[in-house]
């Protein structure tokens, strides 16, 4: 254990020094996101005039689900670091070594939720500074970044489980671009499930983005549900899991065919 754990940090590591190399990369990936927090904010704000909206602010409402929307979205990309590990030769030498397929998993996992705390911070007191308010406090955050590392962990894992069977960037573009916005346009990161046709509230139940974001909404709550925050973030440690575990798994299928 003690091996897998010291292999896992030190390809943690091995991941986070070219960010940190490279602070103008993690200044460009919250871009989007703060475009999306002030425009859709602006562009939405009107409905919460409607009967049945829960909560009087649109951006603080708005807030927890760019969160999790951001951490679906730049976590997805991460198999294409391992086609890079692959056409360098990188990834076959890796291999050979005694090191764990979980600790090389681990690693890059290790990675996104460093990336996605940094990134969550960030909006979080953007939207702080902008005028949303979160009675829940400092817990019901912590709950939320915990459902976006959780998240990050979930589309991380299936990314690089792409890369492995697929070993082409293009092919990773087109199939995250294939499941990445509807999923998250199919959840309530936008407007509350009510206000949503029944079929899209019948997905978004089962949408691992509309878990995310159901942890982080009680952070609206005065008084935090924390029935429903341990229930939705077990969902996503399930699933996580399960991709973490097919993740490891697909290093079978791509060392037989390499």
């Amino acid at each position: 254990m003690s091996t897998i754990l010291s292999d896992s940090l030190h390809l943690v590591a091995r991941r986070l020094r070219p960010t940190l190399r490279q602070p103008v990369y993690l200044a460009f990936t919250i871009v989007t996101p703060v475009i999306w927090l002030f425009l859709f904010g602006q562009l939405f704000k009107g409905i919460t005039a409607l009967p049945g909206f829960p909560n009087g602010s649109y951006l603080s409402f708005l807030v927890p689900g760019i969160v999790i929307m951001t951490a679906m979205l730049n976590s997805g990309w991460a198999g294409t670091s391992y086609v890079m590990d692959m056409e360098r030769g990188v990834l076959d030498r890796l291999l050979v070594t005694p090191t764990r397929r979980v600790a090389i998993v681990a690693g890059d996992l290790g990675n996104q939720a460093v990336t996605t705390v940094v990134q969550s911070l960030i909006i979080l007191g953007l939207g702080l500074l902008a005028g949303a308010r979160f009675p829940g406090g400092a817990p019901a955050a912590l709950a939320l970044l915990a459902a976006a590392v959780l998240v990050s962990a979930t589309f991380a894992a299936f990314s690089i489980a792409v890369a492995l069977l697929v070993r082409k960037q293009e092919s990773i573009i087109a199939i995250f671009n294939f499941l990445g916005l509807p999923l998250a346009f199919l959840s309530s990161t936008l407007m509350p499930a009510q206000f949503m046709p029944h079929w899209i509230q019948d997905i978004s139940r089962l949408n691992p983005i509309s878990w995310g974001v159901t942890v982080g909404r009680q952070m609206l709550a005065g008084r935090v549900a924390w029935g429903t925050v341990d229930s939705h973030l077990l969902y996503l440690l399930g699933l996580a899991v399960v991709l973490v575990t097919l993740c490891s798994l697909s290093f079978r299928a791509y060392q037989h065919t390499a």
